[in-house]
């Protein structure tokens, strides 16, 4: 059973989360609808966890070459290939089942979501730009998805902040891949498309954009009006702590590998997390 549990790798529904954005940004806290956000966000976790075993069943060989991915339950034989074919095909079913019940254009988003990775694990992954892109899309598609159990329409910069910052995440992801590349281990093969200067450079963009992009919403007249503050841009200062200090990770610590992980494991970084989210909340409030 631990190893099914580890399959599933409950610990990257963390990035499930961005399904409560629209939610927190509407501040619309009734139980109602926060019960709908969290079965919506259930059904796209196991969703999700589906899409993980289909990943690991068909990267067994690459997995196995991975210093660490080794580990896992199918590329190390702890799991069986049919019991993992089983599973993915019971949360495939319970999934969708479960969003069409939901909302119909919840299970649209999800349909999306899934079919995307599929394509994404059969091929796409092996393009380089075009990989970590998908992987950024996915996260947006968590918002869209977040936002379409409470019948609400994200902000066009928060949708664009969520891009940008998973970009930002993926290119940390893939210079861990590069390091990994220059000691002989070569873990992807899309890894030629990608060097540490590009990549590089490319978070540094990415991360003045993510910057940018949040301030720009903080002070946006839509958003001005609707929450009722000009003071939201202070939160500001979080999202660029938060910034230097994920690249002080990457960039002086070389630890990149696993952006979730981080997050669960990195004290400063959650601290960084409370402070935003309790900075938003009395802003808007007025305390």
């Amino acid at each position: 059973m631990k190893n099914i549990i580890i399959l599933l790798r409950p610990h990257q529904w963390i990035k499930n989360f961005f399904i409560f954005a629209p939610l927190f940004f509407t501040f619309n806290f009734q139980s109602e609808v926060i019960t709908t956000v969290v079965i919506g966000f259930a059904l796209f976790s196991l969703a999700a966890s589906s899409i993980y075993i289909l990943n690991d069943y068909h990267d067994i060989t690459e997995d196995q070459a991975h210093p660490t991915k080794k580990n896992r339950p199918l590329a190390s034989g702890v799991v069986s290939k049919s019991t993992a074919i089983g599973l993915m095909s019971v949360l495939f079913i319970i999934s969708l089942g479960g969003a069409i019940a939901l909302s119909q254009s919840f299970a649209m988003i999800l349909a999306i979501y899934i079919t995307m990775n599929i394509a994404y694990t059969f091929g796409l992954k092996h393009i380089s730009i075009l990989d970590i892109s998908i992987i950024a899309i996915g996260f947006v598609l968590r918002i869209y998805a977040g936002a379409a159990v409470i019948d609400n329409t994200p902000s066009m910069w928060i949708v664009l902040v969520t891009f940008v910052l998973a970009l930002f995440l993926a290119l940390a992801k893939r210079r861990d891949d590069c390091l990994l590349a220059l000691d002989g281990k070569k873990t992807r093969k899309n890894i030629d498309g990608y060097n540490l200067e590009m990549v590089n450079a490319a978070m540094t963009l990415m991360a003045g954009v993510t910057v940018v992009s949040y301030i720009m919403y903080t002070v946006s007249p839509e958003v001005i009006e609707r929450l009722g503050t000009h003071n939201l841009y202070i939160t500001a200062l979080f999202v660029i702590i938060g910034i230097l200090r994920y690249m002080q990770l990457t960039f002086v610590e070389q630890n990149s590998g696993s952006p979730t992980k981080l997050v669960l494991k990195d004290r400063f970084l959650q601290l960084v997390l409370i402070g935003w989210i309790t900075s938003f909340y009395i802003i808007i409030k007025g305390f």
